[in-house]
């Protein structure tokens, strides 16, 4: 992260497209050397968006598997107003233990930090950040942060009602040039290690332009986006 945590602050409020908001979670994620850091919302009318570092692969199976109901940092964090050491949630049931497994499998880390954020008309978020390191290593990580981390949560929680209520361009289906490439590479088969080296990005690139279109497409994982991309004509194969 170039700068003091002002100008990235201050960047972050002069962000105008979602893929503005990837960009700064993987500055975050730079900066504090730790493996993912994620903002996901609800809106007030149910519609839930996200950015964050979390592979593709990790995102589409929360949503393919219905994590969501048993996702211990979400019931967690949907009725607590403090920030949460995910070693302090409850994960005794089999379901959750389950889920850690996975998630663990999955590159997301075996500790976290997720800051629950309620906004206006039952609007909620949360702003997690996830590594990998013994419990000691990330208790110092958290008394050293946990004040900026707070402050970080709740000005992309700004960020997001500005998207939500209209003050900045709200998503449309229009994809733009790079993600219509994205899209179309997939419909045709190909793998995302195969469609980032015919576009000459890095695979990280490509999850972005990937997240971006679904995030436009109101679609629940990447099969769904790109059925719906194909059927409403943006792409062609």
């Amino acid at each position: 992260m170039d700068g003091d945590l002002d100008s990235f602050l201050d960047r972050l409020q002069r962000a105008t497209t979602l893929e503005h908001l990837y960009r700064a979670t993987e500055e975050l994620r730079d900066y504090y050397g730790v493996l993912h850091v994620v903002y996901h919302w609800v809106s007030s009318v149910g519609d839930q968006y996200g950015a964050g570092t979390y592979s593709t692969e990790w995102v589409d199976r929360y949503l393919e598997r219905g994590y969501v109901r048993v996702d211990p940092v979400v019931s967690g964090c949907l009725h607590r107003f403090h920030p949460v050491n995910w070693k302090q949630l409850d994960w005794s049931s089999k379901a959750a233990r389950d889920f850690l497994t996975d998630a663990i499998a999955h590159g997301v880390g075996n500790q976290g930090y997720s800051i629950p954020v309620h906004g206006p008309s039952a609007q909620f978020a949360v702003f997690t950040v996830s590594d990998s390191c013994s419990d000691e290593e990330w208790e110092t990580f958290v008394k050293a942060n946990m004040r900026d981390l707070i402050l970080i949560a709740h000005d992309f929680n700004r960020k997001a009602l500005e998207f939500e209520q209209g003050d900045t361009p709200a998503p449309t289906t229009a994809l733009s040039p790079r993600e219509v490439s994205a899209m179309t590479l997939l419909a045709q088969g190909m793998s995302r290690a195969q469609a980032a080296q015919e576009l000459s990005i890095s695979e990280h690139t490509l999850r972005v332009y990937i997240e971006a279109a679904r995030h436009k497409l109101g679609a629940l994982n990447t099969t769904h986006a790109v059925a719906r991309a194909l059927s409403s004509g943006l792409i062609a194969v």
